[in-house]
């Protein structure tokens, strides 16, 4: 993994990688707002090579509007964040399915 590669490109090849004339019909990213404020995240791992693998839940709270809240449920990868981590809450599913990705 390129480090200094922006989380955004990263995340439009992961997406383009999954995509094989079905997954992307059933499955997807989501990227949407919460009214606290902040993003919530929501990237489907069925019929990927993360599926089946568990991100292990992470809270991390600094202050009122600088947070985030990630983990794996029901075959998805899940984030919540403060308004200004949408960034770092994209860079940990990165990190972890870097990690958890077949070679």
């Amino acid at each position: 993994m390129n480090e200094a590669e922006h989380v955004m490109d990263w995340l439009q090849r992961w997406y383009s990688a999954q995509c094989n004339e079905d997954w992307e019909h059933e499955w997807g990213v989501r990227i949407d707002t919460l009214d606290n404020p902040g993003w919530s995240v929501r990237i489907d791992l069925e019929d990927t090579g993360l599926e089946g693998h568990d991100f292990p839940r992470q809270d991390l709270t600094r202050s009122k509007h600088d947070w985030i809240m990630a983990w794996t449920s029901d075959m998805s990868f899940h984030a919540a964040c403060g308004p200004a981590n949408l960034t770092e809450a994209l860079a940990l599913f990165r990190t972890w399915a870097v990690e958890n990705t077949p070679t």
